[in-house]
């Protein structure tokens, strides 16, 4: 059993390590960067925790993993990935203004981070207690979904510290979600000599546009929403080559099967073209079945605090599907996530940090 001295919750304490996280900018896929935010996560763990926070080597960069000791029994799951180019720090610095916190990846996710390790710094018991912070969510989590799951199954209770739902809600239920690629392959040819002798790779893509935004079902909970598309080298040639890129959402593992199907179908409009579909939808949905359990016990030790099923996903969709159970959206209150407007609620981050000790003491004696 580890034991630690448990400290107030500090508004100040939270704001300085919420600063020196997002003063260490880690955008995804830049190694360097990510590392060394991954030190510095590990760093304010083991500061306010004690004990030694592991850094897990990988293809995206480091993950940070730091455990309580004892037996298992509840991970605490976030990301240190953020969605910004370096450079945005200088344009968008830290700062605390209107009772706002604002900068780089406050709200996603490292705001959430902070306030789960000054909820555990407030425990005398960290013991069962997990920590994973991964460096690829934003990403697709390949590099760490497997060492997710590991840690979920061993642990047997998943608590997401992913930016809060509107109004300071938590996330009861996640979309499934993944992205498409349908490459096109046509002839080029000269646009005004010999328009006839080329195939026309863009035409192709906008008839599949239209047969791809057909797979959408509203009424269902699934999008499919082409989102980048490209063609073309020169105004009087013909195509030979076009990319389309495709979001897509789903809440059911059939609809999940459904829209991969379709994917896989798409055939072409143009004699002679050809198709080439990639991609998948990785993550799977996130059922509002898998919060329930955790749901409930928030709501014991917050009365009235809402719980809502949203669009996008985290890794937690990975850990529900598990069969894991799993709350998200126990981060920062606050919004703007992935946008220059983000920022998080100052006032809030006190609450959110002693949920977090409550959720994590009432499993523990579960």
């Amino acid at each position: 059993m580890t034991t630690q001295r448990a400290v107030p919750v500090s508004v100040d304490a939270m704001i300085e390590d919420l600063r020196t996280l997002v003063e260490v900018e880690s955008p995804s896929r830049d190694r360097d960067a990510l590392t060394a935010s991954a030190k510095t996560v590990a760093a304010v763990v083991e500061r306010r925790l004690g004990g030694h926070a592991v850094l897990v080597d990988s293809a995206a960069g480091p993950h940070v993993h730091w455990s309580g000791g004892g037996d298992p029994r509840v991970l605490i799951l976030g990301h240190h990935d953020t969605v910004f180019p370096l450079g945005t720090l200088e344009r968008r610095p830290f700062k605390v203004e209107d009772g706002h916190a604002t900068g780089p990846g406050v709200f996603d996710m490292l705001g959430g981070l902070v306030q789960a390790v000054h909820g555990l710094a407030a425990l005398e018991d960290r013991s069962g207690v997990e920590i994973l912070v991964t460096a690829d969510e934003e990403v697709g989590s390949h590099s760490s979904r497997a060492l997710i799951e590991e840690r979920a199954l061993a642990c047997g209770a998943v608590l997401v510290f992913e930016g809060a739902a509107d109004g300071g809600g938590l996330k009861t239920g996640r979309k499934g979600c993944g992205t498409f690629r349908v490459s096109i392959t046509g002839r080029a040819s000269h646009a005004g000599l010999e328009p006839a002798a080329g195939v026309n790779a863009l035409v192709e893509a906008a008839r599949q546009v239209l047969d791809i935004a057909a797979l959408g079902r509203p009424e269902l909970g699934t999008t499919v929403t082409p989102t980048v598309a490209a063609a073309g080298t020169l105004d009087n040639v013909v195509p030979a080559a076009a990319t389309v890129v495709v979001d897509v959402r789903v809440e059911s593992a059939d609809e999940k099967e459904r829209v991969e199907a379709a994917f896989a179908a798409l055939t072409p409009h143009l004699e002679e073209a050809e198709i080439e579909v990639e991609g998948g939808i990785g993550r799977p949905p996130m059922p509002e079945s898998a919060s329930a359990e955790l749901f409930a016990l928030a709501r014991r030790l917050v009365p009235g605090i809402e719980g809502m099923a949203v669009g996008g996903g985290s890794d937690g969709n990975f850990t529900a599907a598990l069969g894991v159970p799993t709350l998200d959206g126990l981060g920062a209150v606050g919004g703007g996530a992935h946008a220059d407007h983000e920022y998080v609620v100052v006032d809030a981050m006190t609450g959110r940090a002693n949920l977090v000790a409550a959720l994590v003491r009432a499993l523990q004696e579960a």
